[in-house]
């Protein structure tokens, strides 16, 4: 498997998209605070997890057909969200001018308490 195949195959797999990238074959399309990703060196591939702006190599690999293997396997097989968790979520998300409003209100109280010093 190459590059390219491995992005049909991710795609296939339904992994989602923002959770990988492949050095010129596949962008992250929204940038999290953690996503993975497969870069070709200079004698190897490298996996690695790229998170809040620092890349952290996982793994290296003499071929292109290894590394991808191994990034499938790993984005494959990645534990799924609870249903539980995903409440919580939708909750916060139908709050969320309630949230900004509050959010707002202790941005002004705190700023009031530095103008008070």
């Amino acid at each position: 498997m190459d590059s390219a195949e491995l992005v049909e195959r991710l795609r296939e797999a339904a992994v989602p998209e923002a959770f990988y990238e492949i050095a010129g074959v596949h962008d992250v399309p929204i940038q999290l605070d953690a996503y993975y990703f497969l870069r070709p060196e200079a004698n190897a591939w490298t996996v690695g997890l790229r998170q809040r702006s620092q890349d952290s190599v996982i793994r290296r690999f003499g071929t292109e057909a290894e590394a991808c293997t191994y990034i499938y396997d790993m984005l494959t097989h990645l534990p799924t969200p609870s249903s539980e968790a995903a409440e919580p979520l939708e909750t916060l998300l139908s709050n969320t001018e309630e949230i900004q409003r509050q959010a707002w209100e202790d941005f002004d109280r705190g700023r009031g308490a530095a103008d008070d010093s």
